[in-house]
């Protein structure tokens, strides 16, 4: 079995976006080394580079290069700032790149992000375009974002970008968790507007009816954030695991307590007609709520509700997201 692999390289940013769950404070950095042991431990397909901005650390170059010569697909994400930093060549050599933008307008997301960021991030993702390189626009549903995020999916679209869509998780706070109705008018919206290449967010995954396996949180994921910590989630919020077991079981991790404790399907969703396809919505969501052996809050099922959406597919793409994040990938119709 091969891994789709997160490497989070360091908390450092040169931005602090209210919305962001990576630590603050002392800037922490994985080494070139933690990056190999890490690799030398696993079947790697695809690794992609987030948490902090990644062009702030020592070894980031050296890191990359390692990873495109071991032939592992590599993508980044950013705030714009390290796709700026990086040549032609350099730019090139990435599977896909991934930029934030939150808001549909200039005023709105440098309000949010800080003065610059829209012009900056459109120029990296016209940039991409000139250079073929793939680049996908990454958003987070949020309260406060998720009646325009079609809007943000056509700014995607028109710089020959795909959408990606994350729903927020309350990793530090509850400021933009999302209300059980917004969670779902922000999904009818999109879908209203766009076509889903891959959708892998599971409750709506299985409203859709949609078949495969959904998410590999817990199964075939990894992620290993900036405190070298090894887990099945980047949202998870149990810290057990470190570099030195992962060498130990390597391809064996998913047998792990904690990576077994995110297949938790709670009681209530046994013998639920979704059950194969959500397992019961996100476990990151459920334990940082504390509520891991209840439902997903957004289950309609529990509440009886009935909820419609109507969709359209789109062709698949060859994108390392696809499926290893409880994510939502699109393209403005």
């Amino acid at each position: 079995m091969w891994f789709s692999l997160g490497l989070g390289l360091t908390n450092a940013c040169n931005l602090s976006c209210a919305h962001c769950y990576r630590d603050v404070g002392p800037a922490q950095y994985l080494t070139l080394t933690d990056v190999r042991r890490v690799c030398e431990s696993l079947p790697v397909r695809a690794a992609n580079l987030g948490t902090g901005e990644n062009g702030l650390h020592p070894e980031f170059h050296a890191i990359v290069d390692y990873l495109q010569a071991e032939g592992i697909a590599t993508s980044i994400t950013s705030n714009g700032y390290t796709l700026s930093i990086l040549s032609d060549d350099q730019l090139r050599a990435f599977h896909d790149v991934e930029v934030s933008i939150d808001f549909p307008t200039e005023a709105q997301q440098d309000a949010f992000r800080g003065p610059g960021n829209w012009r900056l991030v459109l120029g990296e993702l016209d940039r991409c375009r000139r250079l073929g390189v793939t680049a996908t626009v990454i958003a987070v549903m949020m309260r406060n974002t998720y009646a325009e995020l079609a809007d943000v999916a056509r700014v995607a679209t028109e710089h020959g970008a795909y959408f990606r869509v994350n729903v927020y998780q309350p990793v530090k706070a509850d400021a933009f968790t999302l209300s059980y109705e917004q969670y779902w008018e922000g999904f009818r919206r999109l879908f209203a507007a766009t076509r889903i290449v891959s959708c892998s967010e599971p409750l709506v995954r299985a409203i859709l009816g949609l078949a495969g396996d959904g998410v590999g949180c817990g199964r075939s994921t990894v992620r290993v954030p900036p405190r070298a910590e090894v887990l099945p989630c980047v949202y998870w919020p149990k810290r057990a695991l470190t570099l030195d077991d992962l060498e130990q079981q390597g391809a064996e991790i998913p047998n792990s307590a904690v990576f077994q404790e995110v297949l938790t399907v709670p009681q209530a969703c046994q013998g639920c007609a979704y059950v194969a396809t959500c397992g019961g919505g996100c476990a990151s969501r459920r334990m940082l709520q504390g509520r891991l052996d209840e439902p997903d809050v957004y289950c309609p099922i529990v509440r009886g509700d009935d909820i419609a959406l109507d969709f359209e597919l789109a062709e698949g793409a060859e994108l390392p997201k696809v499926g290893s994040a409880c994510t939502t990938i699109l393209q403005a119709r």
